[in-house]
């Protein structure tokens, strides 16, 4: 049977007993997480001690190796819960509704790093993550109350696949041009932006099911939803080989729920009829948010990832006997 469209207002302000359940998977899928992507750091702080430097990108010998970490493959079944989680809240609850609860994520990664390496944040770090919570949060609470949740038509969808293919090869010719010069930021960028567009595919192909729309198309959604998420994953760790899970995280969190939210404003028109002081205030708090992951980078500095890697490492773990 066909879903109930609501508006976002209606959504946030007047939730039914049925789309309330979204929002404690999204919050669990949240916690698991920040949990697996300090067990994949973990994992894979060891894999690079015990072969060679992976910041510029993993290398088959280096992914095999991954699969032989206890603590990676933990890390790995605990994002695989959270993406069970977050598609469960999907399936229950406007995107505009569970996609930002992941900044819970942030927040929890930042306070278990600091807690690890016992070394206390900067200001200059505090003032990131400040800013992308901050940015993150208004930008979707002003989405919230100017977008509807609506049927994606054929149209729209091949529009965003269009988007995507372009984003795609930009980032192909990046990546081969820019990776060894910019490391874990250009990493932590790629993964943003693919795990936005899976995030919206992810929403778009239960709503097709949901209404009874399953075809071609929706088959096609759903290919690229899985390859969007294969191609992220290896972004990901390759930008724990770099520095601390918060970092990655920092990107996630505020990346991925901006680009979903900017395309269900632009290309699935969710807010037509906002007024115009929306969509300046949409700009102005994706621009704090994004800056906000730079300062947090800039931030960072060589003592906090020698100090993340020395909190995960095992004597041994440097030769490459280590597993």
């Amino acid at each position: 049977m066909p879903i109930d469209l609501l508006t976002a207002a209606d959504a946030v302000s007047g939730l039914t007993s049925r789309q309330w359940i979204g929002i404690p998977l999204a919050l669990c899928g949240a916690v698991m997480m920040s949990l697996g992507a300090l067990y994949q750091h973990r994992g894979v702080t060891k894999v690079e001690a015990a072969t060679s430097d992976a910041a510029t990108g993993l290398s088959i010998q280096q992914i095999a190796r991954l699969f032989r970490r206890p603590s990676w493959v933990i890390g790995t079944l605990m994002l695989g819960c959270a993406v069970v989680l977050q598609l469960g809240s999907l399936a229950f609850s406007p995107i505009i509704v569970v996609q930002p609860l992941g900044v819970v994520s942030l927040v929890l990664t930042t306070f278990l790093t600091m807690r690890a390496t016992g070394i206390p944040f900067s200001r200059v770090k505090w003032l990131g993550l400040a800013m992308c919570v901050a940015g993150v949060g208004s930008f979707v609470t002003v989405a919230a109350f100017n977008a509807r949740e609506r049927v994606i038509t054929q149209d729209e969808l091949l529009t965003v696949f269009g988007v995507l293919a372009v984003i795609v090869v930009a980032y192909t010719i990046l990546f081969a041009m820019l990776r060894r010069r910019f490391k874990a930021i250009f990493y932590i960028v790629g993964a943003g932006v693919l795990y936005g567009f899976v995030s919206t595919l992810a929403k778009v192909t239960i709503n097709r099911i949901q209404n009874d729309n399953f075809e071609w198309l929706t088959l096609v959604c759903l290919v690229s939803l899985l390859a969007g998420t294969v191609v992220g994953a290896y972004f990901v760790q390759t930008a724990y080989a770099s520095g601390p899970p918060d970092m990655v995280i920092a990107g996630l969190t505020v990346i991925d729920p901006i680009v979903a939210v900017t395309i269900g404003v632009v290309v699935l028109r969710e807010a037509d009829g906002a007024p115009w002081p929306a969509f300046v205030a949409f700009l102005l708090c994706g621009i704090v948010a994004v800056m906000g992951v730079f300062v947090l980078e800039r931030g960072q500095t060589p003592a906090e990832i020698a100090a993340s890697k020395r909190a995960v490492l095992e004597p041994g773990d440097a030769s490459p006997r280590g597993r």
